[in-house]
């Protein structure tokens, strides 16, 4: 990924960001066709891997011990030049971004696919929901684990950008941090936030 030097995020943002925005797109190359699979990874408490799981005709789980792409995908929107303090310029887009590279593995410890599965409900699910996956009928857990795929991806580069303005006075950055918050999107908003946290870095 092209990051300018003054968009580069910092290493604890880009954690932060994975758990903040888990729904990925895992990129590999099958057969010399490029795969992409839209789908949810966590990160490993230690910060080594990414896990998550393919449906088992997916032909991505052919790229075994080979280096996949995921890419996430954080708050975004358009930036409008009306909202600057000169006619001088031009539309552009604010967003933030992580890129992980890393080996996928197939993983068959049925404990560890167990607390992988446990884990992906309990990161989703409310607090207050009644559901529970270890009181659901065991056979029924067991048959759909048959349709599955589980994986990790053991992490060997870490990137990530957010384009804030911050190539911007901090008069425009202002002008643009205003405008936004007056819009209903939560993109919108999101990205504001991120903007005025960063005037104050």
């Amino acid at each position: 990924m092209y990051i300018p030097e003054h968009f580069l995020m910092e290493t604890e943002f880009i954690y932060q960001s994975i758990e903040e925005n888990p729904f990925s797109i895992l990129v590999s190359e099958s057969k010399n066709v490029m795969e992409a699979t839209h789908l949810p990874l966590l990160l490993s408490d230690d910060k080594q891997s990414l896990v998550g799981h393919f449906a088992k005709p997916n032909p991505q789980k052919e790229s075994v011990g080979k280096e996949v792409l995921c890419i996430f995908s954080g708050p975004h929107c358009y930036i409008s030049p009306t909202w600057y303090e000169t006619d001088r310029s031009v539309p552009t887009w604010n967003f933030t971004a992580v890129h992980v590279r890393g080996i996928l593995n197939i993983v068959d410890d049925p404990e560890k696919i167990q607390r992988s599965l446990i884990t992906l409900v309990n990161r989703f699910e409310s607090k207050d929901s009644k559901y529970q996956i270890n009181s659901v009928d065991t056979n029924y857990i067991e048959g759909l684990k048959k349709g599955i795929v589980p994986f990790e991806i053991k992490i060997t580069h870490i990137e990530g950008k957010q384009k804030l303005s911050q190539n911007h006075s901090i008069e425009r950055r202002n002008l643009v941090i205003s405008n936004l918050e007056l819009m209903p999107g939560e993109n919108e908003k999101a990205i504001a936030s991120l903007m005025r946290k960063s005037l104050n870095q």
